[in-house]
């Protein structure tokens, strides 16, 4: 997988699409990213109420949290172009190096 944490990427398909994030997880063994504010879903907590241990009463609310979304409906935004581009892998000084495929600049 070759999109990674911390990287700036568009949405090109889904109901997201065309918005823009930065990935704050990656999972390669599934094939998807976690992206802020985008997929955003709703859990509902229901309240409990606790009589053991602390006696902490937990209070029923809605919470939304980003959920993954597949690396294939993602695209990383080229730094020149600051559009959607593929991404290309060189080997430059024993190193591999991510180049965009738009422009051919390297991607840290």
């Amino acid at each position: 997988m070759k999109i990674k944490k911390g990287d700036k990427v568009i949405v090109i398909s889904g109901k997201d699409k065309g918005t823009e994030g930065v990935v704050e997880k990656a999972f390669p063994s599934e094939g998807s990213v976690v992206i802020a504010g985008v997929n955003v879903k709703k859990l509902h907590r229901k309240n409990s109420d606790s009589k053991g241990k602390g006696n902490a009463k937990k209070i029923g609310q809605i919470i939304e949290r980003p959920a993954p979304i597949s690396v294939s409906n993602v695209q990383l935004i080229d730094p020149k172009t600051k559009k959607g581009t593929r991404i290309g892998i060189i080997i430059k000084d024993g190193q591999r190096v991510r180049v965009a495929k738009k422009s051919g600049s390297e991607l840290q």
